[in-house]
């Protein structure tokens, strides 16, 4: 099991974050919760969208028809349950306990070759009028970490524009707000990873591969934490 953050082994020492039962170990969880959790499986590999057992392995309709912008994207959980609540908590209520344990279960979820795999990580940014708003960054923040976890340097993007909310928007309208929304620094390396705390059609993720790409990067994946199944949007 990996690391776990030094402020999170100091907040529960010996105790699942879940359900409080003692541990063995250093591990955050244990086994039971940690097999409980809403886990993205089967995923589409284009774009993580959950997918029924029967196509385990098979790119969704969606991605057949139109490929997004970015190469592929690993997804490891669904936003429900225990994990839609600590999103919720790292996002609005900044709490760093919530983020330590998402990074964690991000970890968890990427196998050793796609953590191997990035020259360099991207997190999806916020305006920095939101960012002024809320607090903080929660995608910078994670990505920030993980990038020291990796050992890879972490790019930063910028908001050009403070689009409007998202929320009601289907998937064309999502990536119209979109257009041209992100900057990225020039000469980036060719294998790059974007991190995000939670993908919902994916409209934000492939604005920031197409910037990316302009900015020289041949491959990108898209990575975050949790994604929002079609049917909750």
């Amino acid at each position: 099991m990996s690391r776990v953050d030094g402020w999170l082994r100091r907040a529960l020492p010996g105790r699942c974050v879940f359900c409080l039962a003692p541990l063995p170990d250093e591990a955050p969880w244990c086994v039971a919760c940690f097999a409980g959790l809403p886990w993205n499986r089967p995923a589409c590999d284009g774009c993580g969208e959950p997918q029924p057992p029967a196509q385990a392995g098979l790119r969704c309709g969606r991605c057949l028809r139109r490929p997004p912008a970015f190469d592929r994207a690993k997804v490891p959980l669904r936003y429900a349950d225990e994990v839609a609540g600590l999103v919720q908590r790292f996002k609005f209520d900044a709490s760093p306990r919530a983020g330590s344990l998402l990074l964690e279960l991000l970890v968890a979820g990427l196998t050793p070759d796609e953590r191997a795999w990035p020259e360099a990580l991207v997190a999806v940014p916020l305006h920095p009028r939101r960012a002024r708003e809320r607090g903080f960054d929660q995608a910078r923040w994670l990505a920030r970490r993980l990038a020291r976890r990796l050992d890879r340097p972490l790019v930063r993007a910028v908001r050009l524009r403070d689009t409007p909310s998202q929320r009601g928007l289907d998937r064309g309208e999502r990536r119209a707000n979109l257009r041209a929304a992100f900057g990225v620094p020039a000469g980036l390396p060719g294998r790059v990873a974007l991190v995000d705390d939670v993908m919902t059609t994916g409209a934000t993720l492939e604005a920031l591969a197409v910037a990316c790409r302009r900015a020289g990067a041949r491959e990108v994946v898209a990575w975050s934490v949790a994604r929002t199944p079609l049917h909750d949007r």
